[in-house]
């Protein structure tokens, strides 16, 4: 089963990796771990990779394209995968096709967990961590003891900068925007499969659960 993960920032697609990856056995291929994988490699693509990343430039489609078709190819996929952070743009999506095609293969279907931005909203700018310890809390969801004190070391609870409100909100508007074109490709190909995220994590990942039991029928 070859399957693609889609979700805003806080959706939760890192913990419903984490046990797809659990119960299915499918290998999760970040696009974050293929280009370490590559630049510590020093594959030929992932020193052009390193070129751009030590400019603080981004990486030209053709490079992570590339990168993304040399993991494809390595035998552990043979089964299936779990694809994360890539396609990002429609031409992306459809290179991405186009190589899957020269496989003999396709993609199974796009697992969206879609969660209202007002929520996630919520979800991104709770977090608060410890200066002293670095655990890390919810207003919310996980609360301290005493309001702005770490119930480990007694420091002082802190708000990351990029988690205040309007870098969140600006953060989760370009996603979007980014995000609703690759949404469309993929329900035209009727492969898209949308996941309620607005539930408790074990919910979801029943969701997602029987979604693919269906599939792999």
């Amino acid at each position: 089963m070859n399957l693609i993960l889609m979700g805003l920032p806080g959706a939760g697609k890192g913990t419903q990796a984490e046990q797809i990856v659990d119960k299915f056995g499918y290998p999760h291929i970040s696009t974050g771990d293929m280009f370490r994988a590559a630049i510590k490699g020093g594959t030929p693509l992932g020193k052009k990779a390193k070129s751009f990343i030590d400019q603080g430039a981004l990486v030209p489609d053709e490079v992570t394209i590339g990168i993304v078709n040399e993991r494809l190819s390595e035998s552990d996929t043979d089964k299936g995968f779990l694809l994360d952070g890539f396609p990002r743009t429609v031409e992306q999506a459809e290179a991405l096709d186009q190589m899957m095609s020269e496989k003999g293969k396709k993609i199974d279907a796009v697992l969206y967990i879609r969660v209202d931005p007002e929520k996630l909203l919520t979800r991104l700018t709770g977090r608060r961590i410890c200066s002293e310890c670095g655990a890390t809390y919810h207003l919310t969801f996980n609360p301290p003891a005493k309001e702005g004190v770490c119930d480990k070391c007694g420091g002082a609870l802190n708000q990351r900068a990029d988690d205040n409100e309007a870098t969140v909100h600006e953060r989760l508007q370009v996603n979007m925007s980014q995000q609703q074109p690759l949404l469309d490709f993929y329900e035209a190909k009727g492969s898209l499969k949308t996941i309620n995220g607005d539930q408790q994590i074990t919910d979801v990942f029943q969701e997602v659960s029987e979604i693919l039991g269906v599939l792999t029928k």
